[in-house]
């Protein structure tokens, strides 16, 4: 048995064929939609295309690497980076003496 639906459609829309799937109408929203979304990333001082995850993960990755350089220079030449004699706190301070 149809639909109650199907039986209320008159003859001629029933052989009418379903509309397009991309019209004017839904590209042209989809547009505003994808504007106001990057409008709104540009006001609330956000990444605007949302790259800002993968420079973050760029930026850690060059500074580990850095990082790891410097260290293999200061494993390799150990001469230039001689460990300084520790002084104590009352060597390093002055002496206070308060002015009244």
């Amino acid at each position: 048995m149809p639909s109650p639906l199907y039986l209320r459609l008159p003859d001629e829309a029933r052989s009418i064929p379903p509309p397009r799937l991309f019209n004017r109408g839904s590209v042209y929203l989809g547009f505003l939609g994808w504007i106001s979304v990057l409008l709104e990333n540009a006001i609330r001082q956000r990444p605007v295309l949302g790259t800002g995850y993968y420079l973050c993960k760029r930026a850690n990755y060059e500074y580990a690497l850095k990082d790891r350089q410097l260290s293999e220079y200061i494993r390799h030449h150990p001469e230039d980076f001689k460990e300084k004699e520790k002084k104590r706190m009352a060597e390093v301070l002055e002496n206070f003496h308060p002015i009244r």
